[in-house]
């Protein structure tokens, strides 16, 4: 018998809990959540002010954000 779209759902979110617990199965579900907003005519608002120069240069400075942002993931 082949299963409905809801049901697959719904027993992915309960095989989440069942493996990471409540909070933890939230923080999973909240890191792949869509957003919200235009990325496209945002992103033009701050990148159009940049030269490609100071992108790339921007890109090669290590950040204290770029080296911290898988802490919370590890610990």
């Amino acid at each position: 018998m082949a299963r409905t779209q809801q049901e697959i759902i719904r027993q992915g979110y309960q095989a989440l809990v069942d493996s990471l617990g409540v909070v933890d199965a939230i923080r999973f579900i909240q890191h792949f959540s869509p957003g919200q907003g235009d990325y496209t005519k945002e992103r033009h608002q701050w990148l159009d002010k940049k030269s490609l120069e100071d992108v790339f240069a921007q890109m090669k400075q290590p950040s204290e954000d770029n080296l911290n942002q898988y802490e919370e993931i590890i610990e």
